[in-house]
């Protein structure tokens, strides 16, 4: 059942991120493993949701983030650097089951002709479900193809 289980949300992520502005790969540490597929979701010209899907240790680890993007390098001459700051859930799906509430903040940067980005964050992660514990050694790096040409 839990093979199952874990199948149907691997393609239900796959449908998801299918209608992602940017598409990668997460390194590092994330919810469920130490590899996800990483997906951005523009909700509007500042804003976005950061999601990941992973399967490690026998389960299924799922963050959703809700981010603030800013771009405060354009004075130093570089226009493809930014930060982002944000916060939301995570889950992961395995016996016990884990709920965490997570903070973001990240340097990302967008390669000038070319659809890709390139970011790295930290998330500090308070785990509501099963134990209360603080995490502070969440640190990513991400690899995405920009879709959309932003």
């Amino acid at each position: 059942m839990k093979k199952v289980l874990l199948i149907c949300f691997l393609v239900g992520g796959m449908i998801t991120a299918s209608s992602a502005q940017e598409l990668g790969l997460r390194f590092g540490d994330v919810t469920g493993g130490n590899v996800a597929l990483d997906a951005i979701f523009s909700t509007g010209k500042f804003n976005r949701i950061h999601a990941d899907v992973s399967a490690g240790h026998g389960g299924l680890g799922v963050d959703a983030l809700w981010d603030f993007v800013y771009l405060p390098f354009e004075e130093f001459g570089e226009p493809g650097f930014y930060w982002y700051a944000g916060a939301g859930p995570g889950l992961y799906i395995n016996d016990p089951i884990w709920i965490s509430a997570m903070a973001e903040i990240g340097l990302e940067y967008r390669i000038a002709d070319v659809p890709l980005s390139v970011s790295a964050d930290w998330r500090p992660t308070l785990t509501l479900v099963q134990t209360t514990d603080l995490y502070f050694g969440l640190f990513g790096l991400n690899v995405r193809y920009i879709f959309d040409g932003e």
